[in-house]
């Protein structure tokens, strides 16, 4: 089922971590997957991994969320859910980068010999500040989208086309004017008002974000 408002979308909300903690609960976990995957997906990909790593470090993410959220504790005062989800993506991508390092290095190491800490501590760091770049990009257009979702619904479809021409496609607006059939003061006027209430709306989302 698709989010059509971004009430539900990216906060997440202290009652829907105590339901993650029933592992049985599935329409929790199915909507924290759909709330969550493309974000750790997008950072995984932005991190130089493949399609189908980048679904592993999904999967192993959520995995790793299911066996630790009986210990988290929800406490904004602390720390955030949203920092904690960032630090478990972080060190799956961590994983992944690393062992491409080392295989890159000639050798290979046996599956059930683990990495030893001091060899995984010579690697270079592949997480760091590119992840939290590609964290908090990720999250802002993830942030943008969910606004934009229940904007759209909000303002007449000619408007939000008029505004989608001009503000994302970069069309000037006497452009954008003529291919819609509009006049020049209406495009002007459909980008303020749109804007106005994306901003709104985003603003909105950044102060339910926990």
């Amino acid at each position: 089922m698709k989010t059509t408002d971004s009430e539900g979308f990216l906060p997440t909300r202290q009652s829907l971590l105590e339901r993650l903690k029933n592992l049985e609960d599935q329409t929790s976990w199915q909507t924290f997957f759909d709330r969550y995957w493309k974000l750790i997906y997008s950072v995984a990909r932005k991190s130089g991994l493949s399609d189908a790593e980048a679904q592993d470090v999904v999967q192993e993410t959520i995995i790793s969320v299911s066996k630790k959220i009986q210990g988290f504790a929800y406490d904004p005062g602390y720390g955030s859910f949203k920092g904690w989800l960032k630090r478990l993506t972080q060190w799956r991508i961590t994983d992944y980068v690393r062992k491409k390092q080392y295989q890159s290095h000639g050798k290979r190491m046996p599956k059930e010999e683990p990495m030893s800490t001091a060899f995984a501590e010579s690697l270079e760091d592949p997480a760091g500040q590119d992840i939290e770049k590609a964290w908090d990009e990720e999250w802002q257009n993830s942030l943008l989208e969910a606004a934009l979702t229940t904007v759209k619904l909000r303002v007449s479809p000619k408007q939000y086309q008029i505004f989608y021409f001009h503000a994302f496609k970069k069309l000037p607006a006497r452009q954008v004017a003529e291919r819609l059939g509009v006049k020049l003061s209406e495009v002007y006027l459909a980008k303020y008002k749109v804007s106005a209430l994306v901003k709104k709306e985003t603003k909105k989302l950044e102060s339910r974000i926990d």
